[in-house]
């Protein structure tokens, strides 16, 4: 009010005095031309005019209800005056009732530790409590005032009155069983039944029999425990084999076991080719597989026929000259097949499989000879390549382990080498037979001498990755080994078994899938499959990429070179196909 006032008395700084505009008294004075009107030098701008002020105003001030803080003293009618402006109608009193917390206006108060936990402890132990939220001596009872209290039930209420309200600091009642009489025996001269402080009870059961509800719980509860972690016996799969030739046996009674001598090479010789070259094209697709290719291998010595494993559980055995037709489907698994392994004349051979499975087939026939299991997936299987142990076979587990069979003695493994941290992925026989080499997913390889289940030599580094694909060289002195970095490294096969840092393999991409590497016959290449469906050739010497192409729309996960032949080579991918590139 006093700043209004002060406005009355403000006045205009300007020393002459303003002359009001000349009245235009004339009706008809807007008929006439304007006459020049010259601006006045001594006109002014009031910028306070005179302004009365109104009495009847509010004189308080008005503050935010919501305000945490003022800068002024205010008055005890203006801090507690009702809040101006209409109240919204579409909320009820709760919810225009002023509120802290989502329940109500809490406000802090201070309760004593010690006052707090007496009062917990004796509502866990008798169930009455006093009330914290209301002062003492409150509720009358007849003349004698007492605290409201807070109970459980009904018989805490009838407790309370008859403990008095007593805590559980205070002395109450003795309750049944707060002194129970302990057997004793203090002798110490008494060995055998000296008890001291520790005696029993005398009233104590030491065996607690569940009721005739916890029995029928406890049956249901364990037969449906037992139904959950039976285990279903698998049994193997009805082996049978079908022959897709018209006639088993040609004209001179050769079954097609029986290497041709009409095909331009000489498929008896010991020798290799004297010069390998690059393949250029696509000659034949072999396709019969209805799911992915896992792994193909020659017929040994003479390589006229290939055999291959899918996820489809069949294996089937191709001709790689003639018609090249598929001879004949070996079918006997009930998942898919992870390897196969010839024996060295041909006539049988392996197959590993997902259902747990390792069975042993004859070639020619058919016929399934011998089935072998530990419960556990194989990931490889070899037999050992000497002409004195072709009864002898290898395989390696998803367990760890490296089981060695005999296949006249089928029910139990004769050895077993136990010492790698993670699933065995490859065996190698090195060293003429004497020794072999294995690798597994604990990015290590291992050196073993036959028969003896310690490993006699451990290599691990660092900057080693898992190697799922090892090819042993043609003249026996190096093993290639396919690196999940990309790479293919390379160990010195005989004596210290070292690894070639500078002999290195680039250029491919195969993180993450088991791609076969193998060598052309007189070691001038060395192939690759990849994970876009490729093959990669590199040079022997050195170590350089020399080609690629497109072979497969899926992984390429197995390359072989043709061990008499100059430049022919096959290919197996995840799309199902076998290829024959020349």
């Amino acid at each position: 009010m006093s700043a209004l006032l002060s406005l009355r008395s403000y006045g205009n700084d300007s020393d002459e005095d303003a002359s009001p505009p000349p009245p235009i008294a004339d009706v008809a004075g807007h008929l006439r031309p304007l006459p020049e009107i010259v601006a006045s030098t001594s006109m002014a701008i009031v910028a306070a005019p005179d302004v009365v002020p109104n009495c009847s105003l509010d004189s308080r001030e008005l503050v935010d209800p919501k305000t945490k803080e003022l800068k002024f003293n205010p008055k005890l009618e203006d801090l507690y005056a009702p809040v101006v402006g209409p109240s919204n109608p579409f909320k009820t009193k709760q919810q225009l009732a002023t509120k802290n917390v989502l329940a109500g206006f809490a406000e802090p108060a201070h309760v004593d530790h010690f006052q707090f936990e007496s009062e917990r402890r004796t509502f866990n132990s008798f169930g009455y409590a006093k009330d914290p939220s209301v002062a003492e001596d409150i509720t009358t009872v007849g003349t004698v005032k007492q605290p409201r209290i807070v109970t459980a039930s009904d018989e805490s209420k009838d407790l309370a009155t008859e403990n008095k309200l007593a805590s559980v600091f205070e002395s109450t009642k003795v309750r049944p069983k707060d002194k129970r009489k302990r057997e004793k025996n203090d002798d110490p001269g008494d060995v055998e039944n000296y008890l001291g402080p520790w005696g029993k009870f005398v009233d104590e059961q030491r065996v607690a029999c569940p009721t005739e509800e916890e029995k029928e719980y406890l049956a249901e509860y364990i037969a449906k425990k037992q139904r959950r972690n039976r285990k279903v016996e698998e049994k193997p799969m009805e082996e049978k084999s079908v022959l897709h030739l018209k006639e088993e046996k040609d004209y001179q009674g050769r079954s097609f076991m029986h290497p041709p001598q009409d095909v331009g090479v000489n498929l008896r010789s010991e020798e290799p080719p004297h010069k390998c070259f690059i393949p250029k094209r696509l000659i034949h697709t072999w396709e019969g597989h209805s799911k992915a290719v896992s792994a193909i291998r020659w017929f040994p010595r003479y390589a006229h026929l290939l055999l291959s494993c899918s996820m489809d559980t069949k294996i089937k055995l191709w001709q790689v000259y003639g018609n090249r037709k598929v001879v004949r489907t070996y079918m006997g698994h009930r998942q898919a097949v992870r390897d196969v392994s010839f024996n060295n004349d041909g006539t049988r051979f392996l197959s590993a499989g997902y259902d747990r499975y390792i069975k042993l087939w004859d070639t020619e026939t058919g016929q399934c000879i011998e089935k072998f299991t530990n419960k556990k997936v194989p990931y490889c299987v070899k037999f050992n390549p000497d002409e004195d142990k072709q009864n002898l076979f290898v395989a390696g587990m998803s367990d760890k382990k490296i089981v060695c069979w005999d296949v006249r003695t089928p029910e139990d493994p004769v050895q077993e080498y136990d010492r790698h941290l993670g699933a065995v992925n490859t065996i190698t026989f090195v060293d003429e037979n004497r020794r072999f080499v294995s690798t597994s997913d604990d990015k290590s390889m291992r050196i073993w001498e036959w028969d003896i289940p310690v490993d006699m030599k451990y290599i691990a580094d660092p900057s080693m990755h898992s190697m799922p694909a090892v090819t042993l060289s043609p003249n026996q002195k190096w093993l290639a080994c396919q690196s999940m970095d990309n790479k293919i490294v390379i160990f010195s096969a005989i004596n210290r078994f070292k690894f070639h840092r500078k002999k290195t393999f680039k250029g491919h991409m195969v993180a993450g899938y088991a791609c076969g590497i193998d060598f052309s016959p007189e070691m001038s290449y060395l192939v690759s499959g990849d994970a876009d469906g490729k093959v990669y050739v590199w040079d022997w010497k050195t170590s350089r990429m020399l080609t690629k192409w497109k072979a497969h729309d899926k992984v390429c996960i197995s390359v072989l070179w043709h061990p008499h032949e100059t430049s022919k080579l096959a290919s197996a991918g995840w799309d199902g196909v076998i290829k024959f590139w020349d």
